[in-house]
């Protein structure tokens, strides 16, 4: 038996059994252990840092004492079964206030409840008002009854780790849901994309991110690098980075309300007249591209709204968007880069 008092209250803890309402199955052991032993009351208790508590009661009303005057404490020290014969002639309890006042205990039996780790967390016991002592086969009675209490507590356990282990399955469950919805639109997204190819002659650069501003610099990186030299390009390649993270900016704030869980697709396309495409395309809702207000007109100078739109209407030739807002198409011309 595990002596370890901080493992023990551990175990006991784990059982979530303390202050529980009675149970019919601990009520049959205890009622079967008065009958059986010819006692007057019979108990199921738990030992915890300051009281023993009566999971089960037969013959008392009361529901708890102190530990430091509880029988059980004694009992859960020891592997066998304590039988105290005549606590009067006992120097651990002859002044013990349940000997000497009420219930007035003079014989005590009880065997520890001990799990299958090792733990005693309590005993089923009984015990009378005089001084008396147990047959052999009152003593095993006593001992198998014990056996079935300790399998009620393990039972507890397994029915509690079981809702458990349904509970992470059904919240696993829903986060494979929520991913598959999300690989979903992801798909339906590139798929979207995918069909504004034949508008160009040649795709460059096609990626998917997540929604998190960290990743902006790895489109950007990569855009660099696919158009690197390209013709019309040379000289304008900070305009078209510039409107690059200004464009996926505002997908991650605007259209995907800083989501990390969703995803923005950039796709960049270079044709055989030197014109660089850039579209960016968000899974939100949309936005009326009419109603965003012109930042340079009066009071809007004072605001934040529109001046994405602005800036990239100044970097790039042509800013344009689709799909109800969700979808930004931008173009560097070739013929109008050549002429700045």
């Amino acid at each position: 038996m595990v002596s370890d008092e901080t493992a023990r209250l551990s175990a006991l803890r784990r059982y979530r059994i303390l202050d529980t309402e009675p149970e019919q199955a601990f009520d049959d052991l205890t009622f079967l252990a008065s009958q059986i032993c010819g006692t007057p009351v019979a108990l199921i208790t738990l030992l915890d840092e300051e009281r023993q508590w009566f999971k089960s009661r037969v013959g008392t009303s009361a529901t708890e004492t102190a530990r430091s005057i509880a029988f059980c404490a004694h009992t859960i020290q020891q592997d066998d079964m304590l039988v105290v014969p005549d606590t009067l002639a006992d120097e651990r309890f002859r002044e013990n206030p349940l000997v000497v006042g009420e219930p007035w205990v003079r014989f005590y039996a009880g065997a520890p409840l001990v799990t299958r780790d090792g733990h005693a967390l309590g005993s089923l016991c009984v015990f009378d008002r005089v001084p008396r002592t147990l047959t052999l086969d009152q003593r095993a009675a006593l001992v198998a009854l014990r056996r079935q209490a300790i399998a009620q507590l393990e039972l507890r356990v397994y029915v509690d780790e079981l809702a458990q282990a349904l509970r992470a399955r059904d919240q696993a469950e829903e986060a494979e849901r929520r991913l598959v919805q999300e690989l979903r639109a992801s798909l339906e997204s590139a798929k979207h994309l995918s069909a504004l190819l034949p508008y160009c002659s040649a795709c460059q650069f096609n990626i998917v991110i997540p929604a998190d501003p960290a990743a902006i610099s790895t489109v950007t990186d990569g855009v660099a690098q696919a158009l690197r030299n390209k013709p019309g390009v040379v000289g304008h390649e900070f305009e078209i980075e510039l409107a690059l993270q200004e464009a996926l900016a505002n997908a991650i704030r605007h259209g995907c309300k800083d989501d990390r869980t969703k995803f923005v697709q950039c796709c960049v396309t270079y044709d055989d007249a030197g014109d660089v495409l850039i579209v960016v395309r968000d899974p939100g809702p949309g936005f009326d591209v009419t109603g965003v207000p012109n930042p340079l007109e009066g009071t809007n100078v004072l605001k934040g709204h529109g001046r994405g739109i602005f800036l990239m209407n100044q970097l790039m030739d042509e800013v344009r968007f689709a799909d109800g807002g969700r979808e930004l198409h931008m173009r560097k011309a070739h013929s109008a880069a050549a002429q700045r």
